[in-house]
Protein backbone atom coordinates (compact mmCIF):
# COMPACT_ATOMS: atom_id res chain seq x y z
CA UNK A 1 0.00 0.00 0.00
CA UNK A 2 3.07 2.07 0.76
CA UNK A 3 4.57 2.14 -2.50
CA UNK A 4 0.85 2.67 -4.22
CA UNK A 5 0.73 5.96 -1.87
CA UNK A 6 4.18 7.00 -3.15
CA UNK A 7 2.73 7.61 -6.55
CA UNK A 8 -0.20 9.98 -5.76
CA UNK A 9 2.28 13.06 -4.83
CA UNK A 10 1.18 14.69 -8.33
CA UNK A 11 -2.61 14.65 -8.03
CA UNK A 12 -2.44 15.20 -4.39
CA UNK A 13 -0.87 17.93 -5.22
CA UNK A 14 -3.17 19.72 -7.47
CA UNK A 15 -6.42 18.39 -5.29
CA UNK A 16 -7.46 15.50 -7.96
CA UNK A 17 -7.58 12.53 -5.21
CA UNK A 18 -10.85 11.10 -3.86
CA UNK A 19 -11.64 11.98 -0.29
CA UNK A 20 -11.33 8.39 0.86
CA UNK A 21 -7.51 8.19 -0.68
CA UNK A 22 -7.02 11.72 0.27
CA UNK A 23 -7.45 10.68 3.97
CA UNK A 24 -5.07 7.49 3.33
CA UNK A 25 -2.31 9.76 1.87
CA UNK A 26 -2.22 12.67 4.37
CA UNK A 27 -1.96 9.75 6.97
CA UNK A 28 0.96 8.56 4.84
CA UNK A 29 2.55 12.23 4.60
CA UNK A 30 3.30 12.02 8.45
CA UNK A 31 5.93 10.20 7.84
CA UNK A 32 7.21 10.17 4.88
CA UNK A 33 9.78 13.10 4.49
CA UNK A 34 10.29 12.45 0.70
CA UNK A 35 6.29 12.56 -0.38
CA UNK A 36 5.90 15.79 1.37
CA UNK A 37 8.83 17.77 -0.09
CA UNK A 38 7.32 16.31 -3.57
CA UNK A 39 3.98 17.72 -2.96
CA UNK A 40 5.58 20.87 -1.46
CA UNK A 41 7.38 21.61 -4.73
CA UNK A 42 4.76 20.09 -7.18
CA UNK A 43 2.38 22.68 -5.39
CA UNK A 44 4.68 25.86 -5.68
CA UNK A 45 4.97 24.91 -9.16
CA UNK A 46 0.83 25.07 -9.75
CA UNK A 47 1.01 28.05 -8.17
CA UNK A 48 3.59 29.43 -10.06
CA UNK A 49 1.87 28.77 -13.18
CA UNK A 50 -1.42 29.76 -12.17
CA UNK A 51 0.17 33.16 -10.78
CA UNK A 52 1.43 33.41 -14.51
CA UNK A 53 -1.55 32.70 -16.19
CA UNK A 54 -3.61 35.87 -13.86
CA UNK A 55 -5.29 38.08 -15.47
CA UNK A 56 -7.62 41.26 -14.03
CA UNK A 57 -11.40 40.56 -14.28
CA UNK A 58 -12.77 41.16 -18.05
CA UNK A 59 -14.07 44.74 -18.22
CA UNK A 60 -17.67 43.62 -18.80
CA UNK A 61 -17.86 41.55 -15.59
CA UNK A 62 -19.12 44.71 -13.26
CA UNK A 63 -22.10 45.37 -15.95
CA UNK A 64 -22.78 42.19 -16.35
CA UNK A 65 -23.31 41.38 -13.07
CA UNK A 66 -25.61 44.17 -12.34
CA UNK A 67 -27.61 43.96 -15.08
CA UNK A 68 -28.02 40.18 -14.26
CA UNK A 69 -28.99 40.95 -10.61
CA UNK A 70 -31.46 43.59 -12.31
CA UNK A 71 -33.25 41.24 -13.81
CA UNK A 72 -32.89 38.26 -11.70
CA UNK A 73 -36.39 37.46 -9.49
CA UNK A 74 -35.83 37.24 -6.10
CA UNK A 75 -37.45 35.49 -4.05
CA UNK A 76 -40.85 36.00 -2.07
CA UNK A 77 -40.88 37.18 1.48
CA UNK A 78 -40.94 33.95 3.36
CA UNK A 79 -44.00 35.37 5.77
CA UNK A 80 -43.54 32.04 8.48
CA UNK A 81 -39.62 32.84 8.76
CA UNK A 82 -40.38 36.61 9.58
CA UNK A 83 -42.98 35.93 12.38
CA UNK A 84 -40.26 34.11 14.28
CA UNK A 85 -37.30 35.73 13.38
CA UNK A 86 -38.14 39.41 12.27
CA UNK A 87 -37.54 41.36 8.87
CA UNK A 88 -33.24 40.50 9.25
CA UNK A 89 -34.05 36.50 8.77
CA UNK A 90 -36.06 37.39 5.63
CA UNK A 91 -33.42 40.19 4.40
CA UNK A 92 -31.16 37.17 4.62
CA UNK A 93 -32.52 35.03 2.55
CA UNK A 94 -33.68 37.56 -0.15
CA UNK A 95 -29.37 38.29 -0.34
CA UNK A 96 -29.16 34.78 -0.47
CA UNK A 97 -31.19 34.52 -3.73
CA UNK A 98 -29.28 37.33 -5.34
CA UNK A 99 -25.82 36.13 -3.99
CA UNK A 100 -26.48 32.78 -5.74
CA UNK A 101 -27.22 34.42 -8.68
CA UNK A 102 -24.35 36.44 -8.87
CA UNK A 103 -22.13 33.57 -7.60
CA UNK A 104 -23.46 31.83 -11.02
CA UNK A 105 -22.97 34.58 -13.50
CA UNK A 106 -19.05 35.09 -12.08
CA UNK A 107 -18.46 31.58 -12.14
CA UNK A 108 -19.91 31.39 -16.08
CA UNK A 109 -17.70 34.33 -16.71
CA UNK A 110 -14.57 33.43 -15.16
CA UNK A 111 -14.94 29.77 -16.29
CA UNK A 112 -14.84 31.55 -20.00
CA UNK A 113 -12.28 33.54 -19.63
CA UNK A 114 -9.90 30.80 -18.30
CA UNK A 115 -10.95 28.07 -20.99
CA UNK A 116 -7.39 26.23 -21.57
CA UNK A 117 -8.18 26.60 -25.14
CA UNK A 118 -7.91 30.67 -24.64
CA UNK A 119 -4.37 30.85 -25.24
CA UNK A 120 -0.76 28.51 -25.58
CA UNK A 121 0.21 29.15 -21.83
CA UNK A 122 -3.52 27.93 -20.62
CA UNK A 123 -3.22 25.16 -23.09
CA UNK A 124 0.27 23.89 -21.56
CA UNK A 125 -1.24 24.58 -17.83
CA UNK A 126 -4.22 22.13 -18.42
CA UNK A 127 -1.37 20.08 -20.28
CA UNK A 128 0.91 20.32 -16.73
CA UNK A 129 -2.13 19.15 -14.39
CA UNK A 130 -3.31 16.43 -16.80
CA UNK A 131 0.42 14.75 -16.29
CA UNK A 132 0.37 15.07 -12.80
CA UNK A 133 -2.92 13.63 -11.97
CA UNK A 134 -3.11 10.81 -14.85
CA UNK A 135 -3.58 7.57 -13.58
CA UNK A 136 -0.02 6.51 -14.29
CA UNK A 137 1.63 9.46 -13.37
CA UNK A 138 4.92 8.22 -11.87
CA UNK A 139 7.05 10.22 -9.79
CA UNK A 140 10.74 10.38 -9.33
CA UNK A 141 13.14 12.81 -7.36
CA UNK A 142 16.39 13.32 -7.57
CA UNK A 143 17.98 15.25 -4.36
CA UNK A 144 21.63 16.58 -3.81
CA UNK A 145 23.91 19.15 -3.07
CA UNK A 146 23.48 20.12 -6.67
CA UNK A 147 19.69 20.96 -6.19
CA UNK A 148 16.59 18.86 -6.50
CA UNK A 149 15.32 17.74 -9.66
CA UNK A 150 11.66 16.16 -9.62
CA UNK A 151 9.97 14.30 -12.96
CA UNK A 152 6.62 13.31 -13.31
CA UNK A 153 5.59 10.86 -15.98
CA UNK A 154 2.57 9.74 -17.89
CA UNK A 155 3.32 7.07 -20.72
CA UNK A 156 -0.69 7.51 -21.23
CA UNK A 157 -0.72 10.93 -22.07
CA UNK A 158 2.94 10.70 -23.78
CA UNK A 159 4.30 13.67 -21.61
CA UNK A 160 6.95 14.26 -19.18
CA UNK A 161 7.33 17.38 -16.61
CA UNK A 162 10.34 18.25 -15.16
CA UNK A 163 11.02 20.70 -12.36
CA UNK A 164 14.45 21.75 -11.11
CA UNK A 165 15.36 24.03 -8.35
CA UNK A 166 18.58 25.08 -6.06
CA UNK A 167 20.80 24.46 -9.02
CA UNK A 168 24.92 25.50 -9.18
CA UNK A 169 24.68 28.91 -10.22
CA UNK A 170 25.70 29.45 -13.68
CA UNK A 171 29.34 30.82 -15.50
CA UNK A 172 28.14 33.63 -17.69
CA UNK A 173 27.12 32.98 -21.22
CA UNK A 174 25.74 29.38 -20.23
CA UNK A 175 22.22 28.04 -19.60
CA UNK A 176 20.37 24.64 -18.55
CA UNK A 177 19.51 21.97 -20.74
CA UNK A 178 16.80 18.99 -20.32
CA UNK A 179 17.68 15.83 -21.86
CA UNK A 180 15.65 12.80 -22.26
CA UNK A 181 17.39 9.90 -22.68
CA UNK A 182 16.88 6.04 -23.76
CA UNK A 183 17.32 3.41 -26.51
CA UNK A 184 15.72 6.05 -29.21
CA UNK A 185 18.44 8.15 -28.26
CA UNK A 186 18.92 11.32 -26.78
CA UNK A 187 16.56 14.43 -27.38
CA UNK A 188 16.49 17.93 -26.01
CA UNK A 189 13.41 18.98 -23.93
CA UNK A 190 14.92 22.75 -23.92
CA UNK A 191 15.91 24.91 -21.55
CA UNK A 192 15.74 25.45 -18.31
CA UNK A 193 14.16 29.09 -17.80
CA UNK A 194 14.57 30.92 -14.36
CA UNK A 195 11.79 31.70 -11.87
CA UNK A 196 12.73 33.19 -9.19
CA UNK A 197 16.64 32.59 -7.10
CA UNK A 198 16.80 28.94 -6.97
CA UNK A 199 13.98 27.59 -9.00
CA UNK A 200 13.66 27.39 -12.73
CA UNK A 201 10.17 27.19 -14.45
CA UNK A 202 8.48 23.89 -14.99
CA UNK A 203 9.55 21.93 -18.59
CA UNK A 204 6.39 20.25 -20.13
CA UNK A 205 7.63 18.19 -23.08
CA UNK A 206 6.47 14.87 -25.15
CA UNK A 207 7.67 11.73 -24.16
CA UNK A 208 9.43 9.72 -26.81
CA UNK A 209 9.43 5.74 -26.85
CA UNK A 210 12.40 3.91 -25.07
CA UNK A 211 13.31 7.16 -22.54
CA UNK A 212 14.23 5.79 -19.10
CA UNK A 213 16.32 8.81 -17.72
CA UNK A 214 16.06 12.38 -17.53
CA UNK A 215 19.61 14.65 -17.44
CA UNK A 216 20.32 18.43 -16.92
CA UNK A 217 23.65 19.86 -18.28
CA UNK A 218 25.18 23.27 -18.35
CA UNK A 219 25.08 24.29 -22.23
CA UNK A 220 25.50 27.47 -24.39
CA UNK A 221 23.35 29.94 -23.63
CA UNK A 222 21.39 29.33 -26.91
CA UNK A 223 21.45 25.34 -26.39
CA UNK A 224 23.20 22.72 -27.69
CA UNK A 225 22.07 20.11 -30.51
CA UNK A 226 24.04 17.47 -28.03
CA UNK A 227 25.02 17.48 -24.77
CA UNK A 228 28.68 18.67 -24.98
CA UNK A 229 29.35 17.88 -20.60
CA UNK A 230 28.87 15.41 -18.15
CA UNK A 231 25.05 15.93 -16.77
CA UNK A 232 24.95 17.97 -13.41
CA UNK A 233 21.55 15.95 -12.68
CA UNK A 234 20.98 12.84 -13.64
CA UNK A 235 17.49 11.03 -12.84
CA UNK A 236 16.27 7.48 -13.60
CA UNK A 237 12.72 6.95 -14.75
CA UNK A 238 10.39 4.49 -13.15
Amino acid sequence: MTAELHTLTGAYAVDAVPEEEAAAFKRHLRGCPACRQEVRELREAAARLGAALATPPPPRLREATLAEVARTRQWPPLVAVARRGGPAKTRIALWGAAAAAVGALVFSLVTTSTDPGADPAQQQLASVNAVLTAPDASTVKEGAERGTTTVVTSRSEGKIVVLAGDLPPLAPGKAYQVWLIGASGVHSAGLLAPDGPHRTRPVLVDLPGGIDRVGITAEPAGGSPAPTVPAVVMVDLV
